[in-house]
């Protein structure tokens, strides 16, 4: 009679993501996986292939989370109000869980990794908003300018690189603004 499953890929995953929180990629062992959610080591390869696996699963289930709080945000009639609510939303996201947007924004030695679908629900919004704002013909160029701008302004915060004092959230908003304002005036080609 086979041994009943004690744990789900869902229960391992979560694990992962919590461990990741705590202890960042270095700590997040599949030790500490099974540790996490009350099984042996071993028990977790029914589920999970191997470290690099789980690491995938806690990136797409990022993604998706992700996704999912951009897309409840930022669906008025007002694009310009809906790129600051996207913003906002992205980098509310990025505090509450620091590490998983990291891993999110950090350059994969597999590409395709990411579940395309979850990675096409996440990147909807955006795509939405920057059709709205600079055209379709320019939608993806707007929607890199905008990610690149909001991911490079979220990266330097988390590491602690604004160093010459100021308002962190005031310099957001006025970031906000002014890809806004950019992406508005249309481009003429």
């Amino acid at each position: 009679m086979p041994t009943p499953d004690r744990t789900s890929l869902e229960a391992i995953v979560q694990a992962g993501r919590d461990i990741l929180e705590s202890a960042g990629v270095a700590g997040l062992t599949m030790q500490a996986v099974a540790d996490r959610v009350g099984v042996r080591a071993p028990s977790l390869y029914k589920r999970v292939r191997d470290r690099a696996d789980l690491l995938r699963l806690i990136t797409d289930a990022t993604v998706h989370d992700l996704g999912e709080r951009l897309a409840a945000v930022g669906a008025g009639t007002d694009p310009r109000r809906d790129l600051a609510d996207l913003a906002r939303a992205l980098r509310a996201f990025a505090h509450d869980r620091p590490k998983g947007y990291q891993l999110v924004f950090t350059p994969s030695s597999d590409p395709g990794g990411l579940s395309a679908e979850t990675l096409g629900r996440a990147v909807a919004p955006v795509m939405r908003v920057a059709a709205e704002l600079a055209g379709e013909h320019h939608a993806l160029d707007a929607a890199r300018t905008i990610t690149a701008w909001a991911n490079g302004f979220i990266s330097m915060e988390l590491a602690g690189a604004f160093q010459l004092g100021g308002d962190i959230d005031e310099a957001y908003e006025f970031g906000i603004v002014r890809i806004t304002e950019a992406l508005s005036g249309r481009p003429r080609n």
